[in-house]
């Protein structure tokens, strides 16, 4: 079923700038150097630093922060009047401060300040650093909330807005399972458990029906007293679980935990998947994503590709200089590649691969042949001197139902005919009748 747009209800941030951009309010002149220079140093943000209230409240109505950063007392709002500031303008805010109490404490919570840093360690300024990052980097996450009360969600959803996340709205179990097949970004999904259509138990089970933990993770929440729920959530594959009402502390620390879960994992994939030198897709996670579209409806083409002379290279140059041209030829395939579903990978030595999703053969051929030229094109570095490479490359066409080993096939063979035709060319499904003709050589190197 497709999702229109009128049934979705997101809150992203809209207003954000280009460019992180932190507001940092503090009057001692040691720690805001200190801290303005790690953050502009270990972070994509620019930092505007105030010392004073009045400062705050200029650089506020200059400027669309992202975050703000700040200490309790100032000189002229030595009862953290500043916090009323930041909630009042709508910016997200971390405190930092020597002392906290109860009182305090309230305050932060009512004023949905984003977290609170207590400076009673040599660590604090490491703390802060920690702290920015992942609130900053939090904005990369879309979050899914599953609740049929208004209210819930809306309370809900303003907790994760301060926490920078992107956030969308389903109301019913059905509606999250539509969104979820419409948008496949979402990584985090918030269910109640008592809903009317299908209860957040039974949703969990539905989700990780298509998607185990390390695509999604799910956090079931309810405001029943039974203590076994947890348990049954727990069992039907929910990542984690919290009762109602929440202890924003609480529910804060087990999302950071979730969303950090999922961070490490993407590394691991990424160590996993990535060739070592190349940082393209290695050749086990290609050919697994040729074997996963084997198993659904697809076009596109695939491609395989050559060094020219690649051994002269090594023999002539050294190995360090083979590896530039392995790096320099794997960023001009991914920078082509980037701005579609196109997989580059490297399946070993001086050989690639391209699938080249949704393209045809004429078009994978011109991409092939684009591509060609932009590598022979390009000036590698070489101690102190530049080397120019080429490349020869075999196109096929896929056709669906067919194994994706035959279309390996067929493209070695284009490749093969490239290489022996002089090298330095492209031959796909519309040059093969040429290629029949022309006179073969050694195609070694």
């Amino acid at each position: 079923m497709t999702v229109g747009r009128e049934n979705l209800l997101v809150t992203e941030w809209t207003d954000q700038p280009q460019q992180n951009a932190i507001l940092l309010v503090e009057d001692s002149v040691a720690l805001s150097t200190l801290l303005k220079g790690r953050l502009e140093s270990e972070t994509d943000a620019r930092v505007t630093r105030c010392a004073s209230l009045a400062e705050a409240r200029i650089a506020i109505a200059d400027t669309a922060f992202t975050l703000a950063l700040t200490g309790l007392n100032l000189p002229d709002g030595p009862d953290g009047e500043i916090i009323d500031l930041l909630a009042e303008a709508g910016i997200p805010t971390i405190v930092f401060t020597a002392t906290f109490d109860k009182s305090t404490r309230a305050r932060c919570a009512e004023k949905k300040i984003v977290d609170y840093i207590v400076k009673d360690s040599g660590r604090t300024v490491d703390t802060v650093i920690h702290t920015v990052r992942r609130i900053l980097a939090n904005g990369a996450f879309k979050i899914l909330i599953v609740d049929d009360a208004r209210a819930a969600r809306s309370g809900l959803k303003d907790i994760l807005k301060h926490q920078n996340f992107q956030v969308v709205e389903a109301w019913s179990g059905r509606q999250a399972l539509e969104i979820l097949a419409a948008d496949e970004t979402i990584e985090l999904v918030i269910t109640d458990y008592h809903m009317a259509d299908m209860d957040g138990y039974e949703l969990t089970k539905r989700i990780r029906a298509t998607h185990d933990s390390e695509r999604i993770r799910i956090i079931g929440v309810s405001s029943s007293t039974d203590r076994l729920l947890s348990a049954s959530f727990l069992k039907a594959g929910a990542s984690d679980f919290i009762y109602r009402p929440f202890v924003q502390e609480e529910l804060k620390c087990r999302i950071d935990n979730n969303i950090e879960t999922l961070i490490q994992l993407k590394h691991l994939r990424r160590l996993a998947e990535r060739d070592y030198l190349t940082g393209l897709a290695n050749r086990r996670h290609f050919f697994a994503r040729m074997r996963d579209l084997e198993r659904q409806p697809f076009n596109g083409s695939i491609a395989l590709l050559d060094i020219d002379h690649f051994k002269h290279v090594n023999d002539t140059y050294g190995h360090d200089a083979g590896d530039g041209v392995l790096k320099e030829i794997s960023a001009v395939m991914a920078r082509r590649c980037n701005q579609s579903k196109h997989i580059a990978a490297r399946l070993g030595g001086e050989e690639f691969a391209l699938y080249l999703h949704h393209l045809d053969a004429f078009q994978a051929h011109s991409f092939c042949e684009q591509l060609r030229r932009e590598i022979e094109e390009a000036e590698i570095p070489v101690g102190g001197r530049s080397l120019s490479v080429t490349v020869s490359i075999g196109v096929v066409e896929m056709e669906d139902g067919e194994p994706f080993g035959n279309h390996l096939n067929a493209a070695d063979q284009l490749l093969y005919l490239a290489k022996t035709s002089g090298r330095n060319r492209v031959f796909s499904n519309l040059t093969i009748p040429e290629a029949m003709q022309a006179p073969k050589s050694s195609a070694s190197g």
